[in-house]
């Protein structure tokens, strides 16, 4: 066991207590007969719903003139990744800066650096000023969250655990008022593998025929975090803060402050819609899985190093990182993240692609 790169998760998972006599392999156990998930009392009540205060991109620049007077933009993709943000600290952007990279970010769905001397605490001030700061299910520190990487054996560890933790997915889009920006900061990384993939939520619905759209549109996702919170417990010895909970949100919702409509159902947290029946759902997540999983055109992959850092909106994207063979510990780094609105559709709202092709034809509004 010590010499494989990917040892099984014996000392964690239930299952690998409970070895099938027949096979030889781990038996999955029930989480209301599971010793670790049915002892677990979440100290903290359900979140209720707020109304954050109104997105700093309201108060930027268009032109973004104050941003880009300091740093120099170039897109990775022509979908998604306004990257890097070049000759620039992160650290040193003023209060009108910073709105208008939020516009960007908003625009571009994910926006990076590298070479950064951001600290903590200046990051948790960054984000303070974009709004009220989220705790993450497991997190202990009230203002940031330590993010590490994945080496184990996903494919096999997702036969006894319910979370499909490695896939694509928006932070936390189960709750009432899922985050709008994240931004992740790598302090310690490998030099080969722990990547992390983005694709476009805006690309992902325009990618989709019209009569799908209209389907979608009419549909709301079933984001719970059930799945999460029995696994973090069994698998990662974590101990929930909050009890798992089950939110109906848009499966197209509208973004805010571009007004573009996008996808919002992912496969970490989503089971279902609520308007169709059991089957019916299943197929449409198995379709939504491979849309999203072939959508590289509107995927962009950052390669991460000591100092680089990514700032993305949850509300225009999907993210994964992608597993590796890399030593546990050698990928840490510290996410902050804001609450967003509750998840709304509006039907006045446009694609992407429609916009750009009414403006095209002339139309500038």
């Amino acid at each position: 066991m010590e010499n494989l790169l990917r040892p099984p998760p014996i000392e964690t998972l239930e299952a690998y207590k409970h070895i099938s006599a027949d096979s030889g392999h781990p038996t999955v156990i029930h989480s209301h007969y599971n010793v670790k998930i049915k002892a677990h009392i979440p100290p903290d009540p359900p979140r209720k719903e707020i109304t954050p205060a109104k997105d700093r991109a309201f108060y930027a620049d268009p032109e973004k003139k104050a941003l880009l007077a300091v740093a120099k933009p170039v897109d990775l993709t022509e979908s998604i990744g306004s990257t890097e943000l070049k000759d620039v600290q992160l650290s040193q952007l003023d209060n009108q800066q910073l709105d208008e990279l939020a516009a960007l970010v908003n625009e571009r769905g994910v926006v990076f650096f590298r070479d950064q001397d951001l600290t903590t605490e200046r990051q948790v001030e960054i984000f303070e000023h974009f709004g009220i700061l989220d705790k993450h299910t497991t997190q202990n520190d009230k203002k940031h969250f330590i993010v590490s990487g994945s080496n184990s054996d996903w494919r096999t560890v997702s036969k006894y655990t319910p979370w499909p933790m490695m896939e694509f997915h928006a932070d936390t889009s189960f709750e009432i008022n899922p985050p709008s920006y994240s931004l992740l900061r790598m302090e310690v990384h490998p030099k080969v593998g722990g990547d992390t993939a983005w694709v476009s939520g805006y690309g992902l619905y325009d990618e989709l025929s019209p009569h799908m759209q209209k389907l979608l549109e009419g549909l709301h996702a079933i984001h719970t975090s059930r799945l999460q919170y029995d696994t973090t417990i069994d698998y990662y010895n974590d101990s929930p803060n909050r009890p798992p909970i089950d939110t109906h949100h848009p499966a197209i919702r509208t973004h805010p402050v571009t007004g573009l409509k996008a996808l919002n159902v992912n496969i970490a947290y989503c089971t279902g819609f609520a308007e169709l029946k059991k089957a019916e759902s299943d197929a449409l997540l198995q379709f939504l899985n491979l849309h999203i999983h072939s959508a590289d055109e509107h995927l962009v992959r950052w390669k991460w190093a000591v100092g680089s850092i990514a700032l993305w909106d949850n509300r225009a994207t999907l993210h994964r990182v992608i597993p590796g063979n890399y030593p546990t510990g050698a990928r840490r780094g510290i996410r902050t993240t804001v609450f967003g609105e509750k998840p709304f559709y509006d039907p006045n709202s446009e694609g992407r692609l429609e916009r750009a092709e009414r403006r095209v034809g002339g139309e500038k509004t």
